[in-house]
């Protein structure tokens, strides 16, 4: 309670600050709304690892028809620890802002680094399962929050530094999927190869030829392995973890410029595609498995606006406005989270029955991807321009529009 009253007064504290040197009705407001909703999802997680308790503090709930429960549960609380960093990461790498925004920065940069420490330390009561299969992927979303945040792997200690690299290569002995898991294997090496460590170039090579050269689909869309689905892997996963090792390992002794300029030409395609499925309020299409990711349906469009690569069609303001619809819906049923701040499975509020085989509690903050570009100043135009009407507010209140075309590759 005494941390949500601190972020509230510091959140009005920023509107406060902010409001006078930023246009539009919305100065300073949809940065805040966003900030507070960071801390309800990465607080409890990261204040509980930072202070070994989180095996004590989660409460673990499978899905009703879980698949295998046992490594399951060993493994949810990596889920939730992985995804929470990849999603706050770049916010973590940030410098600046307000004296409040820095202020909580700080508090949460103090936590990261005792909760690394404490999830790979095998002394500890929270270290984490490095083994088994499902903690490769988990252990790719922390490797890209890493690769996120050069500030979390810089103030490491170095004997804290290595554990990470003993848990990341434990995980060698998994065998991925052949389908986007493995990009999670490929994830895992451009951390290695970016921080000048030994790694191994092949499980890089392998996941960029596969979706490069068998499995895009054509407009803007790849398969996941050889059959195409229609849900959100494209953006959980697919296009941000393809984006993020190419500019992982550029010089790092592999040329990968056969593949940058098309797989960028994909990128802002379905960044279009991804804006466009945001209806007038907020909500999205329902289709498709881990649904219950909530907003971490658009970890791409997000990915994309950090990265500040938008398609010219998406002004920033437009992809904000957007963004913040789906948080704001996503996360307004009081059902949402329990009584003890931790999230339920649901895409709005608790809906046990859209669970997976594989969800847990831990698996759905993968819906902090959506907050990515509080890594972009609040300079930036993304939080200073005016708010503007997404593709569907501007159709359905009758303004005309260009019409939308394919993207045809060569």
């Amino acid at each position: 309670m005494r941390m949500q009253l601190f972020v509230m007064a510091a959140v009005c504290t920023f509107i406060a600050g902010t409001a006078m040197a930023q246009p539009g009705r919305n100065a300073g407001a949809d940065r805040a709304t966003w900030l507070i909703y960071l801390d309800k999802l990465a607080g409890p997680v990261l204040s509980n690892l930072a202070d070994d308790r989180l095996k004590e503090k989660l409460p673990l709930v499978l899905s009703e028809r879980i698949d295998n429960k046992e490594s399951r549960t060993k493994a949810a609380y990596l889920e939730a620890f992985g995804r929470v960093m990849t999603g706050i990461a770049p916010w973590l790498n940030l410098e600046g802002g307000s004296a409040a925004e820095q202020e909580l920065r700080n508090k949460y940069r103090a936590w990261a680094l005792k909760a690394i420490a404490n999830a790979t330390n095998p002394a500890a009561k929270d270290y984490l399962t490095w083994t088994g299969g499902q903690p490769l992927v988990d252990a790719s979303f922390l490797a890209l929050a890493l690769v996120r945040c050069p500030w979390l792997w810089e103030h490491l200690d170095e004997a804290v530094k290595k554990q990470v690299v003993t848990a990341f290569k434990l995980t060698r002995d998994i065998v991925p999927g052949y389908n986007n898991w493995i990009l999670f294997s490929g994830m895992i090496e451009a951390f290695f190869c970016k921080y000048k460590l030994e790694y191994d170039a092949l499980r890089i090579e392998y996941g960029i030829r596969e979706f490069a050269q068998h499995w895009y689909v054509g407009d803007g869309l790849f398969s996941d392995g050889q059959q195409y689905h229609w849900d959100y892997y494209n953006s959980y996963v697919i296009q941000p973890y393809l984006a993020n090792i190419l500019a992982s390992v550029k010089g790092g002794g592999k040329s990968y410029d056969w593949f940058a300029p098309k797989l960028e030409r994909i990128n802002k395609r379905y960044a279009v595609l991804q804006e466009r499925m945001i209806n007038t309020d907020g909500s999205f299409p329902v289709t498709g498995r881990s649904i219950v990711y909530r907003g971490g349906a658009f970890h791409h469009l997000a990915d994309m606006a950090l990265r500040k690569q938008l398609p010219d069609a998406l002004p920033p303001a437009q992809v904000r406005s957007a963004l913040t619809a789906v948080i704001k819906k996503t996360f307004e049923s009081p059902a949402t989270f329990t009584k003890d701040g931790w999230l339920q499975i649901g895409l709005y509020g608790s809906q046990p029955g859209l669970a997976d085989t594989y969800i847990n509690t831990g698996s759905l903050y993968l819906c902090t991807t959506i907050l990515l570009p509080l890594g972009l100043p609040e300079t930036d135009e993304f939080w200073t321009a005016p708010a503007i009407p997404w593709t569907a507010v501007k159709v359905w209140s009758g303004q005309d529009m260009p019409a939308d075309h394919a993207l045809e590759l060569p």
